[in-house]
């Protein structure tokens, strides 16, 4: 499960939070988040994340160390971005 929240924003541009849970039984060895960004935004950095964009598709994996998750645990990764703030609606899998 991954879960985002707008931590702060400013003229034409915000930054945000994205939790990823394992809510499964087992332990998971890496996970990628995906969402479709609004056509105004523009991702400007990711941290603790591998950013992959494909026109409004964004995809973002772990990196290594914030991968594996006993269930119950959570990572996490942030980005900015310019344009409206919002929350994504996020898709989570486990790899």
């Amino acid at each position: 499960m991954a879960t985002a929240r707008v931590t702060s924003s400013w003229q034409g541009g915000f930054q945000v939070e994205v939790t990823v849970t394992n809510t499964g039984t087992t332990r998971m060895n890496g996970w990628t988040v995906t969402w479709t960004r609004a056509g105004d935004q523009m991702i400007n950095s990711v941290w603790n994340g591998r950013l992959t964009q494909s026109g409004t598709a964004v995809s973002v994996d772990d990196v290594g160390w914030n991968g594996g998750l006993a269930p119950g645990a959570s990572g996490s990764f942030g980005y900015t971005a310019s344009g409206s703030a919002s929350t994504p609606d996020l898709t989570c899998r486990a790899r």
